[in-house]
């Protein structure tokens, strides 16, 4: 609308500075597009973050110095998280990056039936706590939690114990790999090895009888003990094997959740924020060099909160 005459009856003239001008066919006014510069402020961020646009070229393409770019990148706040209290299935995680003397982290709730990032938070380690505090954050909001499927870390069963829990199968066998290796030496291993091929495609009741049968066979192996000649303490001969095996027995009642509860879609690995979430936003940090820890989180918050719009 003309500004002069209050008329709609206007033709698009051209760009200056990023900005759209008009010409009213009835007055024969120039004006242009009273953009709000918080709005200016997104487009050059996105444009800076998303499409890898370097700051020299947005300089040019706006007519401003580089400074001044550079301010609207960091004066630009991201959109608030908005809501909708629901049922969700939670698969949760925490990633870091960055150098280990200034590293960052973001604990991150994504769900797995929408695909929406539903609550986040930037820590410094993975604590229980935290896990806790965003849990209570979303049902105080009204959210319901089917299940939660988690990377194991030790006391979350605890701390989600009112709830159905799938450990993530992938970091089942991680874990085992980490004690036993990739290619084990030993008759025992191998035979592990062996049970832990089937995991995605047995049951419960199977995959326990299968475990069970492996120590009873290797209970007396597992049993051996060595002595230190320095400090005279007793250890198990083989304690990576014996770390693999109650491993596993711990995590048993956790790894068919995802089949045991038929009801509940549950996925049996965290991959959908693993890869889904955290592996895009990592590339996006790595695409400027000398971004500061303020800017990295605010690409991440802004990262987040449009997640599945993208």
């Amino acid at each position: 609308m003309c500004p002069s005459c209050q008329k709609n009856n206007t033709k698009k003239i051209g760009i200056r500075r990023g900005i759209q001008r008009y010409r009213c066919n009835d007055c024969n006014k120039k004006f242009q597009s009273k953009r709000r510069p918080k709005n200016l402020q997104e487009v050059i961020f996105k444009k800076y973050v998303y499409r890898r646009q370097i700051l020299l070229h947005l300089a040019e393409d706006y007519k401003h110095s580089i400074p001044w770019i550079r301010k609207q990148i960091f004066d630009y706040e991201p959109l608030e998280k908005v809501h909708n209290p629901r049922a969700v299935v939670i698969v949760c995680d925490a990633t870091f990056y960055g150098k280990k003397k200034d590293k960052l982290g973001t604990l991150v709730f994504k769900d797995i039936l929408s695909g929406e990032v539903l609550i986040w938070k930037h820590v410094q380690s993975e604590l229980t706590k935290d896990y806790k505090q965003l849990l209570q954050r979303l049902l105080d909001m009204g959210y319901t939690i089917k299940a939660i499927i988690i990377d194991g870390k030790r006391g979350l069963y605890k701390a989600f114990k009112d709830y159905p829990v799938q450990m993530c199968h992938f970091h089942q066998k991680k874990v085992i790999q980490r004690y036993i290796t990739m290619h084990p030496r030993l008759e025992a291993g191998k035979d592990l090895q062996k049970i832990m091929y089937n995991l995605t495609s047995t049951t419960q009741t199977i995959f326990t009888k299968k475990l069970n049968e492996w120590y009873e066979k290797y209970k007396d192996f597992l049993a051996e003990k060595t002595i230190n000649p320095d400090t005279f303490k007793e250890s198990f001969t083989h304690q990576k094997l014996v770390s693999a095996y109650k491993s596993l027995k711990t995590n048993l009642p956790y790894l068919f959740t995802y089949k045991n509860e038929k009801n509940i879609k549950i996925h049996n690995t965290t991959n959908a924020i693993d890869g889904g979430v955290f592996s895009p936003m990592k590339k996006l940090l790595k695409i400027h060099n000398g971004f500061t820890k303020s800017l990295k989180l605010k690409i991440v918050d802004d990262y987040l909160v449009s997640y599945k719009k993208k």
